[in-house]
């Protein structure tokens, strides 16, 4: 993500404002005052933001997320985890049955992409199908996810039927994934776009992809979840984070973490992302 924007701590003020009340009955003063998390990006960039507590909390252990290599455990008997990958053209052709060999029980798949230029073209991943069979052939649940860059709703809902097109009707075991991103090295369709739009358009695509039927999910990090998209507005969908420190930064509630955007899988060509499914076993 490329936005400088930043959240800075509000600054106490000696008198009461609008951030504190007066309590009648006891005299007490209660400071609304926000939480401030501090943060860094994939650079090691520091941002900071106020913590909404309107949106579901992050309730994991820090303590328990152990890293053993690129294998990443959750120590908690609550959680049924599983190790997955996600992958796009980018992988060329993969050996699934040896990713399934390597305890990876779960793919989410690259199904098409808006580019990013001025016109915007709507393309399929050219290995999906591809991946989508040989993937669910070898034992692996699958979903999918779809670069957006939608500068409207109209194109989001043009995006989410593109996604129903090919889909045609499959089945997935997982989520089909919105993944709104910036681009960190040109010019790009969405520069402009704010983060109010950012987040009707999550809601239309997602919209349109629960009416057909499937799950929806929204692909985020610690910096769009700060400066771009309205959680709150968002609450009703679940989360695949990303974010590559050694825990998650994010104070809010995510199902899928993508925590490696550098591993190492036998049968896949070079690095490749690394992703962790956090299920708790009463669901």
């Amino acid at each position: 993500m490329t936005r400088d924007k930043t959240i800075t701590k509000p600054e106490k003020q000696d008198q009461q404002t609008a951030n504190e009340e007066e309590t009648e009955d006891t005299g007490n003063i209660e400071s609304a005052e926000p939480e401030i998390l501090v943060f860094r990006d994939v650079f090691g960039e520091e941002y900071e933001t106020a913590i909404n507590p309107d949106i579901p909390s992050n309730l994991f252990d820090n303590d328990k997320f152990i890293h053993e290599g690129d294998i990443l455990r959750y120590d908690d008997e609550g959680y049924d985890c599983k190790l997955g990958i996600d992958v796009s053209h980018h992988q060329g052709s993969i050996d699934w049955e040896s990713v399934k060999a390597q305890g990876y029980d779960f793919a989410i798949l690259r199904i098409g992409y808006r580019g990013y230029g001025k016109e915007g073209t709507l393309n399929r991943d050219q290995t999906f199908e591809e991946n989508y069979e040989n993937a669910r052939a070898a034992g692996l649940s699958v979903g999918v996810y779809f670069f957006a860059q939608a500068v409207s709703e109209e194109e989001a809902a043009e995006e989410a039927e593109f996604v129903l097109g090919i889909l045609n009707g499959r089945d997935l075991e997982l989520p089909v994934v919105y993944d709104p991103e910036s681009i960190l090295d040109d010019e790009a369709r969405t520069d402009d776009v704010s983060g109010e739009q950012f987040t009707k358009n999550t809601k239309e695509f997602c919209r349109l992809i629960k009416e057909a039927g499937y799950v929806p999910m929204i692909y985020s990090n610690m910096l769009w979840e700060a400066f771009e998209l309205d959680l709150e507005q968002l609450s009703d969908i679940d989360i695949w984070y990303a974010d590559y420190e050694d825990v998650p930064q994010t104070p809010y509630n995510f199902v899928f973490w993508q925590y490696s955007n550098t591993g190492n899988v036998a049968g896949v060509s070079g690095e490749v992302d690394l992703d962790i499914w956090l299920k708790p076993k009463n669901e």
